[in-house]
């Protein structure tokens, strides 16, 4: 199918074809390089092209919530932060709700307003994320930052006890 065809099957259940049409303009207005390979077969894409390719295709549903599990899987550092970048704007300006499970913390953190943090399937954390980001054991255990005065201790040597 091609890239043009994936994001018509996200638009499946509308009928207001002025509105869809608009809708593709809005996505290729996010995604240029989409608009470039409309006509290209999907399989072609490279990882974050198809990354992106999938939001859109999310978006041409005119959701009021989406949710993304790793967006950032097998992508360059460069693209995570473009696709992040796309994700905070698609956020304010269209007002769409982003349901984020991600492991780059660090990304996490700064993309999101409020955040959960998961371990063997418990929620050990919770919080806004600017003061999730200062939380010194989250920092360590899941951004890799440490104290200076941390700096040689083992401190996870130690089992953590988050609450």
């Amino acid at each position: 199918m091609t890239v043009k065809g994936h994001h018509m099957m996200g638009a499946y259940a509308r009928r207001d074809h002025a509105g869809i049409e608009r809708d593709l303009d809005m996505v290729y207005s996010y995604f240029p390089v989409l608009r470039e390979r409309a006509d290209q077969a999907a399989g072609y894409l490279s990882g974050g092209q198809q990354q992106m390719l999938a939001i859109g295709r999310g978006l041409m549903a005119r959701p009021k919530l989406m949710l993304l599990d790793e967006p950032s899987l097998g992508l360059s550092p460069i693209l995570t932060k473009e696709i992040f970048g796309i994700i905070r704007r698609l956020n304010a300006e269209q007002g769409v709700t982003m349901l984020l499970v991600e492991q780059n913390a660090n990304m996490a953190l700064k993309t999101a307003h409020y955040g959960y943090v998961l371990e063997t399937g418990r929620i050990v954390l919770e919080g806004a994320c600017d003061k999730l980001a200062q939380n010194e054991d989250l920092r360590e255990f899941y951004v890799g930052q440490k104290e200076p005065a941390v700096r040689g201790k083992k401190r996870w040597k130690r089992t953590k006890r988050w609450r």
